[in-house]
């Protein structure tokens, strides 16, 4: 019997591909990519994609049609997936442990890649010596900063700051930058707010970078970004560049913060149905959180898109339907709580695509891409994609 494997990279129509399976829309992904690069590009700065979303050199090639860019990674992975495929100019924007520091600088070594490292403590900075002894190899750094209370960093007026970057430069590393996330961008939803974090992520980046230099530290790049705030900022003097990722696919939580509308949405699941309680008014499919993810950032807002939207087979939007509940390989969809409309019918056997809470989330339980575009069933490409750490 041929396998799963097989019959996916035969087939040529979704009508052919075992589910669940994901799904890339090619013209609603290039359509995101050029709208931030435009912006980026009237703002002046020199925007750094964060593949942590895609995971594929394919995507990144629409990125970068003129060939390898700069680039955002998550993993040493990802870094070395992408070394493999000629890009050189990356940044690990996680912070480094003394073991993936040494992995990352051996990867600069054997590739020529400049993979810059992060780091918001001294201990990290103190790391850095060994790490250089280890490799051979001068690491590149930034410091990370904490802008709005969401993650790790430090505040721009901490006193470890200037600290921190002595550390580094006492390593003999080089202290190239500092880095934010304005992360609690993803919980604010009116153009207002998202305007007004955009501000505070710039204002506490660039207050950070001149501290550094009135202590003697040239700090040449200076790196923001969330997807939210990297749409909605008006002014970035004093930045260098811009860092984005899951704008490329967006998700259901971006559109209930504002970034994007639904049609916006690149990627989709395909299943199945297979199965039916009309008592509970409950439509059963073959997709659950393995392929869907656990994630319920749509929970919180607004609006609560339970496990994600669902779609006809050409990608229409059935009104009100959503994944409500999911267990490890079944979904049930049923009616949004508090909406008058009916469940349409939906025959064991139709085919239904299931919209993200969460692209990354979704994406990453998944192996390649079956590019499609639009709402036709052909199937213009597979892309694979990497996982792992």
């Amino acid at each position: 019997m041929e396998s799963n494997a097989k019959m996916r990279e035969a087939a040529k129509t979704i009508d052919a591909l075992v589910t669940p399976s994901m799904l890339l829309d090619r013209e609603k992904l290039q359509r995101n990519i050029h709208r931030l690069a435009d912006h980026a590009r009237k703002l002046g700065v020199v925007l750094r994609p964060h593949m942590k979303t895609a995971k594929s050199v394919d995507v990144a090639r629409q990125t970068f049609p003129d060939g390898p860019g700069p680039i955002t990674v998550s993993t040493i992975a990802e870094a070395e997936y992408f070394a493999g495929h000629g890009f050189r100019d990356m940044t690990y924007a996680v912070g480094m442990s003394p073991a993936s520091a040494v992995r990352a600088m051996e990867l600069c070594r054997r590739t020529g890649a400049d993979l810059k490292l992060l780091l918001d403590t001294v201990a990290q900075a103190d790391a850095l010596a060994d790490v250089r002894k280890a490799t051979g190899v001068v690491p590149s750094v930034f410091i990370e900063l904490d802008c709005d209370d969401h993650r790790g960093g430090l505040k721009p007026d901490d006193p470890t700051l200037v600290e921190v970057a002595d550390k580094v430069v006492a390593a003999g590393a080089n202290l190239v930058g500092v880095l934010a996330h304005a992360g609690e961008s993803y919980g604010l939803s009116t153009p207002d707010a998202l305007v007004k974090a955009a501000e505070n992520e710039r204002s506490a980046t660039v207050r950070a970078a001149q501290i550094l230099r009135a202590h003697g530290h040239a700090c040449p790049i200076v790196s923001l970004g969330s997807t939210p705030t990297a749409h909605f900022a008006e002014n970035l003097e004093g930045v260098t560049e811009l860092r984005a990722g899951v704008y490329m696919f967006f998700d259901l939580v971006q559109s209930g913060v504002g970034v994007c509308a639904i049609d916006d949405i690149a990627i989709s699941v395909l299943a199945t149905v297979i199965g039916a309680k009309p008592e509970k008014g409950w439509v059963l499919v073959d997709a659950g959180w393995m392929a869907l993810s656990r994630d319920r950032g749509t929970a919180n807002q607004r609006v609560d898109q339970g496990y994600g939207v669902v779609c006809d087979e050409s990608g229409r939007v059935l009104d009100d339907v959503v994944v409500a509940q999911a267990s490890q390989e079944h979904g049930i969809l049923a009616i949004r709580s508090g909406s008058g409309k009916s469940m349409p019918e939906l025959p064991v056997g139709t085919r239904i695509r299931i919209l993200p809470n969460h692209a990354c989330a979704m994406a990453a339980q998944h192996d390649f891409y079956s590019v499609v575009n639009g709402e036709s069933p052909e199937i213009e490409a597979r892309w694979e994609r990497i996982r792992g750490w």
